[in-house]
């Protein structure tokens, strides 16, 4: 049986995407992607929205050039090596970057139960509008975030509305200025 986790770089204001729908000043410099290496070890199963699952095809491929050093090349096989699933009413089983790769139009909270139920690892959900249903449910075991400084001032919230939980610090490092804070719900929390 697996567990869920849900992972967002947040802005100081509670953002992972800012109100023209640019990320860019969330990019991780070299200490914590190597750090997001490290910390894919349990993961076997990653759920994805459609933008996400856009946005992560670039790992499917290893480059012939020497642009990717050894964490990018360790990433990439990584990632190839778990299951992915996408989230998305508009993305079409041929767009999948992998044939292993499934497409769901919606993600239900029973069948995201039985997709944990049945994970040989961690299941990781990336992406606030794909995990708030999750989230909401009280289903999420792990909530990892890595706060930059940074107050963008609007755009997507890295937790979704209406939404109280009663969490515990299970882990924290600091990486420069960017502040990784793991939690885990208190006993008796949740949504």
């Amino acid at each position: 049986m697996g567990s869920l986790s849900y992972t967002a770089t947040v802005s100081l204001d509670g953002y992972v995407v800012d109100a023209d729908g640019d990320f860019q000043w969330s990019g991780p410099d070299d200490e914590v992607f190597r750090f997001h290496v490290e910390r894919m070890g349990p993961i076997s199963h990653e759920i994805l929205g459609r933008k996400t699952y856009e946005l992560m095809r670039y790992w499917y491929a290893d480059p012939d050039t020497e642009d990717w050093g050894p964490d990018e090349r360790e990433f990439a096989r990584r990632w190839r090596d778990i299951s992915h699933i996408a989230v998305s009413t508009t993305l079409t089983a041929d767009a999948l970057e992998d044939p292993a790769d499934r497409l769901m139009s919606s993600l239900e909270e029973a069948v995201l139960r039985r997709i944990v139920d049945e994970a040989p690892g961690e299941v990781e959900i990336f992406g606030p509008t794909t995990a708030a249903a999750a989230i909401r449910a009280g289903m999420v075991a792990d909530f990892h975030f890595f706060v930059v400084p940074k107050v963008v001032g609007g755009g997507i919230s890295a937790l979704p509305d209406g939404v109280r939980l009663d969490l515990r610090l299970a882990e924290r490092r600091l990486f420069g200025d960017t502040v990784y804070l793991h939690y885990r719900p208190a006993e008796g929390g949740g949504a």
